[in-house]
């Protein structure tokens, strides 16, 4: 097995510049106890979850095989590009509204798993 390497990530992309994090656990690895996720980042993108419209500028803090072969709308969602063709999304203005967004992730739930699988913890 590889040895992990703690590594600096600054982030610069269409929602987000000048925010930087640690990586201190390899990539799916060492998830809380009770966080059991079902699909990976990839997979959730792969699926379309999102209408084929979350991440599609594609940020460089993930892996590129990400968002190999994802289908992306060019306009607003579709739920077309849905695995089960249905509309599962709400605007982020809904989630921003809501108190749903944490400060650090300002593309929501998902951005927050994705930085948690590739590593980053955040102390309680």
């Amino acid at each position: 097995m590889a040895r992990f390497i703690k590594k600096k990530i600054i982030v610069n992309n269409k929602m987000q510049k000048g925010y930087s994090y640690w990586r201190v656990e390899p990539v799916g690895e060492n998830f809380d106890k009770d966080f059991k996720p079902d699909l990976t980042p990839k997979e959730m993108l792969g699926i379309g979850v999102f209408g084929g419209k979350y991440m599609s500028d594609k940020p460089k803090e993930y892996p590129k095989d990400w968002f190999v072969g994802v289908k992306f709308s060019s306009g607003f969602h579709d739920k077309e590009f849905n695995f089960f063709k249905v509309n599962a999304s709400q605007p982020l203005l809904v989630w921003i509204k809501n108190g749903w967004i944490y400060k650090n992730d300002p593309r929501g739930w998902f951005e927050w798993y994705c930085r948690y699988y590739m590593g980053r913890r955040i102390p309680v």
